[in-house]
């Protein structure tokens, strides 16, 4: 029977690791965050100051190792959250005249976006609201963008609700490490994908708090090694539902060559959608355009057309706004039952009209990439 690993193991490894500022262990200084221990897999945050989160990533690796080396560990993850505790103290400055204007309202410049390494562009797939279909329509958005030829990845950015790993036929299975300790990305239907699902049991609950979900989404796009099959000109990425925390982390970490929003027809994810627009406008991504799903339903037994959810309310919202409007995408069985079984329409049947949208919508994305990248080059 396989050595079995629990919490108590796992701490006492950790007690090891010592904290060079302190001089105390990982553990009895504070810093270990959110331990999780299952059937072999760990996953935990160190939880730091900002302002050390860059020299605590040799505590973070150290944390790892310790954790590896104890029979029975298969995998291990670790992720680095930078977060002032509630009860620190800010020291008060010593009062001087400033040599130069200090930053407008006292706050420090946001992080300049750094590139990922082999990826050209990089498009946010988001929604105001949950259950509009948007993780269907990321995956086969990048399937799509994939057999018109480019080279695809597609990153999950949902911490709390990973979709891809089923939505790819994915599910169960775990990527490897390659030669530089980066995770290889999982490899299906043309085109390169990673999430959170990929390391963790597929009923396991992730009760992280937004510090930890930022720390784990900053390594999912850092630690992935993209480019191993060969430089991407797109990655897709299929953001949580909202505007949040994951979405100012990507926005602030990488350069995001344009943002996709995916509506239903209905006036409340409408709603939701403006707020998802702006957000990214305000951060300066170019809106690429909008997708309205659900648009319509054709009853398959007597060719009724049913608008169930409302017909046009996202085209004019792109209208009223003055984006793109990328198409529309009605209701069908067929589209369920592709996804359900982990095989995108655009490659279960390429030749339905669901899958011909979701091509000459990606060929619409494809062509505002062009643009950017020219106004980029200009």
């Amino acid at each position: 029977m396989a050595t079995q690993v629990d919490k108590e193991q796992v701490l006492d490894a950790l007690r090891q690791v010592t904290e060079p500022e302190s001089g105390r262990d990982v553990v009895s200084a504070g810093l270990i965050q959110g331990l999780v221990v299952k059937d072999g897999k760990v996953g935990f945050a160190l939880e730091v100051t900002p302002e050390k989160a860059e020299a605590m990533e040799a505590v973070r690796v150290a944390c790892e190792t310790a954790i590896l080396n104890l029979p029975g560990v298969e995998k291990v993850t670790g992720v680095l959250t930078a977060e002032r505790s509630a009860g620190a103290e800010t020291p008060a400055p010593t009062p001087q005249k400033p040599k130069s204007p200090p930053p407008q309202h006292g706050r420090p410049a946001p992080p300049k976006p750094v590139p990922l390494p082999g990826v050209r562009q990089i498009v946010a797939v988001a929604s105001g609201k949950g259950g509009v279909g948007k993780s269907t329509t990321a995956v086969n958005l990048a399937v799509a963008l994939g057999r018109q030829g480019l080279r695809v990845g597609l990153l999950d950015a949902d911490i709390y609700g990973p979709s891809v790993p089923k939505l790819l036929g994915l599910e169960g299975q775990k990527p490897k490490l390659d030669d530089d300790k980066k995770i290889i990305p999982m490899q299906a239907h043309g085109i390169v994908a990673m999430s959170i699902g990929f390391l963790i049991e597929g009923d396991q609950a992730m009760i992280w708090r937004g510090p930890m979900v930022m720390g784990a989404l900053q390594q999912l796009m850092d630690d992935v090694a993209w480019a191993k099959f060969g430089p991407l000109d797109v990655l897709i990425v299929d953001m949580p539902p909202g505007t949040g925390d994951a979405q100012l982390t990507l926005a602030q970490r990488v350069p995001i060559s344009g943002a996709v929003i995916v509506s239903t027809p209905q006036d409340l994810a409408l709603l939701d959608a403006r707020k998802g627009i702006n957000m990214f406008e305000r951060v300066g991504a170019p809106i690429l355009g909008v997708i309205e799903n659900m648009s319509h339903f054709i009853c398959p037994h007597c060719g009724e057309r049913s608008e169930v959810f409302g017909h046009g309310g996202a085209r004019e919202t792109a209208d009223t706004l003055g984006v793109p409007f990328l198409g529309e995408v009605p209701l069908h069985l067929k589209l369920r039952e592709t996804s359900d079984a982990g095989t995108p329409i655009t490659v279960a049947d390429p030749d339905s009209d669901h899958a011909r949208i979701y091509m000459t919508i990606a060929g619409k994305v494809a062509e505002g990439l062009k643009t950017q990248a020219a106004k980029a080059d200009a």
